[in-house]
């Protein structure tokens, strides 16, 4: 019976968002609630590139922790003959990260206008496209699957790639059975029944896939066999700091920027951090909702960054760090150390954190002046070799020569 009152909602709700789709634009603007309504006048396009490029990529259309943006910028610079950019989804609560095309979340959804006008675009200009964690490319995501884009890209004789950025495609129930400090556990995350069903029906239909498909963080090699990591890239001149970690002479100033805390292990920190701040022995910054562009120039005043301690992995805000030569300190998996040492030839510059002993390993690590500092300088030259754009980019010359198979 739920099951079939489940599909009932589904139905009238694609009926009801149908009929808005269908409405002149004057109509819809005044139906639509105001977090969703759009300036009719905005027309954003894809960002041109040179047509004598012999690839021209779009990556859309998620742009997680502006990735789609860096991927696309490392292919700029350093891969020869080839052009890229990328379109991302904007809502109110953007960090304001880097993008060729900026979409806002009420002309994606519901400008019938946009949505014909970026299919034709796209189709005209670009001759590969990474599609972003299973979203459709060309408008609402509660109408359209992206299965139909990529068809349609494909009808258009463009050369299509999957990409993946991890918790769109990372099966909760796998993690949880390997994770002891999983946040999938039982009901330590709301969301984890909705990611555990769209997962499992996304790793289904990739079974028979016979596009290429990549992934940004190594712990998704575990449900992505067939693909091919992504490096996450940071741009290192924006992180480079002049001051060494430790180098102003007081007590350690500990940093703490969760990207999602439920998923982060913050409820694991903060009271530890708290508690060693009492004793006098950090200072303890919680960081949140600070934009992008800000970040480089916080971590000027900050030594030791706390990135997470629930997932086991590293990700954008533990390579800025390094990149910054700040003490990276996380809970990073043996599988994901394993797989960077046998991609890279590299040894993971970041401190390693028991979730379940937090307190006790950071009191050793705070009276281990000389480890920190260790790790600390090897965190720039790490993310240069493996994050910098040159090795994504690297990867996607491959697919964009149309050598990349799944």
């Amino acid at each position: 019976m739920r099951a079939w009152m489940m599909r009932v909602k589904a139905g009238v709700k694609r009926l009801v968002i149908g009929f808005i789709l269908s409405l002149p634009t004057r109509v819809q603007l005044r139906v639509l609630p105001s977090s969703q309504r759009y300036d009719a006048a905005l027309m954003p396009t894809p960002e041109v590139l040179d047509p004598d490029a012999r690839s021209r990529l779009l990556i859309a259309p998620a742009n997680s922790a502006g990735q789609g943006w860096a991927w696309a910028q490392a292919v700029n610079r350093y891969s020869s003959g080839a052009a890229a950019t990328n379109m991302a989804v904007v809502g109110p609560q953007d960090f304001g990260f880097g993008c060729g095309e900026p979409v806002p979340l009420g002309i994606y959804r519901w400008s019938t206008r946009w949505q014909t006008a970026q299919r034709e675009a796209v189709t005209r200009q670009f001759t590969h496209v990474l599609v972003e964690s299973d979203r459709p490319l060309f408008g609402d995501a509660q109408l359209r699957t992206a299965n139909a884009d990529i068809d349609d890209l494909l009808a258009a004789e463009i050369s299509v790639g999957l990409l993946f950025h991890g918790s769109d495609i990372r099966l909760p129930s796998r993690h949880a059975e390997r994770m002891t400090w999983s946040p999938f556990h039982g009901e330590r995350w709301s969301l984890t029944p909705a990611l555990q069903q769209r997962s499992s029906e996304l790793q289904v239909r990739l079974q028979n896939c016979q596009l290429p498909i990549f992934f940004s963080t190594p712990d998704l090699a575990l449900d992505v066999p067939q693909g091919h990591w992504l490096p996450v890239v940071v741009d290192t001149a924006a992180w480079a700091v002049d001051s060494p970690a430790l180098s102003h002479g007081g007590v350690p100033v500990v940093a703490h920027a969760p990207s999602k805390a439920a998923v982060k292990g913050s409820d694991l920190v903060d009271p530890v951090m708290k508690k060693l701040e009492a004793e006098g022995l950090i200072r303890y910054i919680r960081v949140e909702n600070v934009p992008a562009d800000e970040m480089p120039a916080l971590y000027t005043s900050v030594d030791i960054v706390l990135d997470q301690f629930s997932l086991g992995i590293y990700g954008v805000a533990a390579c800025e760090a390094m990149a910054a030569g700040r003490i990276v300190v996380s809970y990073v998996s043996a599988q994901v150390r394993d797989f960077v040492s046998a991609e890279t030839g590299l040894t993971l510059p970041i401190i390693d954190l028991s979730p379940d002993a937090i307190e006790q390993e950071m009191r050793a690590l705070l009276a281990d002046r000389q480890r920190m500092l260790e790790l600390a300088a090897r965190g720039p030259e790490f993310v240069e070799s493996v994050h910098s754009g040159k090795l994504s980019a690297a990867v996607l010359s491959e697919f964009l020569d149309g050598q990349r198979s799944s």
